[in-house]
């Protein structure tokens, strides 16, 4: 069981890697701009780290046994949770408003499919790790 819960940890927080260089390399060559998305992080090691611990934390999700041989499915219906909070409760309590509509109209696409990419690596991290 130890070995599950670090391998579904280590893939989510790779998989917040991912995502946290995603939305910072999407504003650092125009992306961002060109969908009308102002969301615009600076990739530093304390947004990095937080980012990390929490997709970390939030990927322990994968150790419950459901759709176990759909990994992508998997991961995408597990990055919800996460995607929900931060367009309810986080960017809300950062003043942009419900959805983070604040950022730009695109922001809830961007946000869920940003966590898609993250919780399909984490994954199939955690299926190549568990098997």
């Amino acid at each position: 069981m130890i070995r599950k819960i670090s391998v579904a940890f280590t893939g989510g927080a790779i998989g917040g890697f991912v995502d946290s260089f995603n939305i910072w390399f999407m504003g650092k060559i125009g992306i961002s701009d060109l969908i009308g998305l102002s969301m615009k992080p600076e990739f530093t090691a304390p947004w990095l780290y937080q980012r990390m611990v929490w997709s970390g934390i939030w990927m322990l999700l994968l150790l419950l046994p459901l759709l176990k041989k759909k990994i992508v499915l998997r991961g995408c219906l597990f990055s919800l949770l996460p995607s929900a909070m931060m367009l309810f409760m986080v960017l809300p309590e950062m003043g942009k408003g419900m959805l983070g509509l604040g950022f730009g109209a695109v922001t809830p696409l961007v946000v869920i499919g940003l966590n898609c990419i993250y919780g399909m690596i984490a994954s199939f991290w955690f299926k190549s790790g568990t098997t």
